[in-house]
C-alpha cells in the first residue's frame, strides 16, 4: 500500500508541529508556506516553551529571548506580574523552517492560489504556477486561511501593530488597560521596540488608513507607562501593521481528508491567552487524529469527534480566560468595549466546584498510541471531555468500585503504595470524602 502525500499549509508553531509529528508516524510531508509580511513581537510563557520541547521544535525553542519582566497596569493599579519571554517573529519563523528541514520535510516557500478537493485528494495551486497533489491536507494557514464554513465569533477587534527602532536597553514588557481597550508594548535588547493598541473593530474614533500611525502616536503620548518604558521615541509616528483579533471558532474543524489546527481551527483574543499556545494545543493531538484517519477509516467519526471536542474546549477555555481578566477592569463598565467583552462568551465559571457526587464514568474518544481509539473515561465537573489516566494509571476502574460501594482501601489494595497516594489526593481534588 502507497504512503499517503500529506501537505501541510502553513509553517507556523501548528503547521510545523503537525509536520514533524507525522514525520515521526513515518508519513511523507510537504509544507508549503509563505513568510510573514510584517516583523512581529510576541511574548510568551514557559508553557510555551514546554509545548515546542514537546513537539520537538528545538531549534524554535532556542530562539526565545531570555526571561524579561512584565509589568500590568489594570483597573489602576500597577504590579510586576512573573516575567514573559519575548519571541522575535522573523527569527522563531525561520527556526521553524530550519526544525523542519533537519526532519527531512519538504519545505517549499510559496503562496497558495487555489485549492480543488474532493473525495479522491487535494489539488493545490501555486502562484508560481506549479500544482502539487496530496492525499491529505492540513489547513495550518492561521487568521490568513479562508473563513470556509460555519463558526462562531467573538466581538469584532482590531489590533494595531507599531513598531520602531530606538537605542539597545534592557529588554521589558508591559500592558494596560484603557478606557477604549488595552495595549501591549515590549522593547528587546537591540533598541528595537513593539507596541499594540487593541480596539473595537467599531470605534468611532478610528481614523482613515493614511492618519493610522499619527493616531497611535498621539494615543502612546497620553500614556505614561508608554514614556517611561520608552522615552520619547515613542512619540513620533511609526512603522504600523493592522490586523483583525476577533475570536473564531469553525464548528466543522476536519473532514475524511482534511483537518484544520492552530489558529485555522479556532483563533483567540490575543487577552485570552497566549495564541501559540493554543496553536500548539491543537496541533500536538493532530498527528493521533490523521493517523487513525488515513489508517482506521472505520474509526474516522470517532477521531474527527475527538479533534472537534477539543478544539471547542480550547477555545472556550481561552475565551473565559480572556473574559475574566476583562472582567477585572472596573473603571469602565459601560463603555462599549469593556461591557461587551466582560460577558463574553458565556457566564459558565473559568473553574468548576469539584462534586463527587456529579463524577462519572462514559466512553470517549482518547488518544491510544498513535491513534484514537474509545475508552472508559472519569467526567468531572472541570473536565467535562473526560479523565483516562491520572501519571499512568486508568481511574475508570477505581471511580467505579467506589460507586460500587467498595471501600477506598479495598479499590486501591493491589497498587503500589506511591500510586494509592497519588489516587487519594485526586480522588480528594475531586471532592471526594470517605
Amino acid at each position: 500500500m502507497p504512503k499517503p502525500r500529506i501537505l501541510v499549509l502553513g509553517a507556523g508553531p501548528a503547521g510545523a508541529a503537525v509536520a514533524l509529528g507525522l514525520r515521526r508516524l513515518g508519513y511523507e510531508v510537504c509544507v508549503v508556506s509563505e513568510w510573514r509580511r510584517f516583523a512581529a513581537l510576541e511574548g510568551v510563557s514557559q508553557r510555551v516553551l514546554d509545548g515546542l520541547r514537546h513537539a520537538g521544535l528545538t531549534r524554535a525553542l532556542a530562539s526565545a529571548a531570555a526571561p524579561s519582566p512584565r509589568r500590568v497596569d489594570w483597573n489602576g493599579a500597577s504590579q510586576v506580574l512573573n516575567q514573559e519571554f519575548l519571541l522575535d517573529r522573523p527569527r522563531f519563523d525561520a527556526a521553524l523552517r530550519d526544525d523542519l528541514r533537519a526532519a527531512g520535510v519538504e519545505l517549499i516557500e510559496a503562496r497558495v492560489r487555489q485549492i480543488d478537493s474532493g473525495a479522491d485528494g487535494h489539488r493545490v495551486a501555486l502562484e508560481s504556477g506549479a500544482t502539487l497533489t496530496a492525499d491529505f491536507l492540513v489547513e495550518a494557514r492561521g487568521r490568513q486561511a479562508p473563513l470556509a464554513g460555519g463558526r462562531r465569533r467573538g466581538p469584532e477587534t482590531l489590533s494595531l501593530l507599531n513598531r520602531w527602532q530606538q537605542a539597545p536597553g534592557p529588554a521589558a514588557s508591559a500592558v494596560e488597560s484603557l478606557v477604549d481597550g488595552w495595549a501591549w508594548m515590549a522593547r528587546l535588547a537591540d533598541g528595537r521596540c513593539y507596541w499594540q493598541l487593541t480596539l473595537d473593530a467599531a470605534n468611532a474614533e478610528l481614523p482613515g488608513k493614511e492618519q493610522l500611525a499619527a493616531y497611535c502616536a498621539q494615543r502612546r503620548s497620553q500614556s505614561a507607562l508608554v514614556q517611561e518604558l520608552f522615552g520619547a521615541a515613542a512619540l513620533q509616528a511609526s512603522e504600523l501593521h493592522a490586523r483583525s483579533s476577533t475570536a473564531i471558532l469553525f464548528h466543522e474543524a476536519s473532514g475524511t481528508n482534511w483537518l484544520r489546527v492552530g489558529d485555522a481551527a479556532m483563533a483567540v483574543d490575543p487577552l485570552s491567552g497566549n495564541g501559540i499556545f493554543q496553536s500548539l494545543s491543537s496541533a500536538l493531538q493532530a498527528p493521533a487524529v490523521i493517523n487513525t484517519l488515513l489508517r482506521h477509516p472505520e474509526r474516522g467519526e470517532l477521531a474527527r469527534h475527538f479533534h472537534q471536542q477539543r478544539v471547542e474546549q480550547l477555545f472556550l477555555r481561552f475565551a473565559r480566560t480572556g473574559r475574566d481578566f476583562y472582567a477585572l477592569e472596573q473603571r469602565w463598565n459601560e463603555q462599549p468595549f469593556w461591557r461587551e467583552r466582560r460577558h463574553w462568551p458565556d457566564s459558565a465559571p473559568m473553574h468548576a466546584a469539584a462534586d463527587f457526587s456529579q463524577v462519572h464514568v462514559v466512553r470517549a474518544p482518547v488518544i491510544c498510541g498513535d491513534a484514537i481509539d474509545e475508552a472508559e473515561v472519569v467526567v468531572t465537573a472541570d473536565q467535562p471531555l473526560g479523565i483516562w489516566h491520572v501519571q499512568g494509571v486508568a481511574v475508570a476502574p477505581l471511580v467505579r468500585a467506589l460507586q460500587g460501594g467498595a471501600g477506598l482501601d479495598r479499590a486501591l489494595r493491589d497498587l503500589p503504595p506511591a500510586q494509592q497516594a497519588m489516587l487519594r489526593a485526586w480522588l480528594v481534588s475531586q471532592g471526594y470524602r470517605e
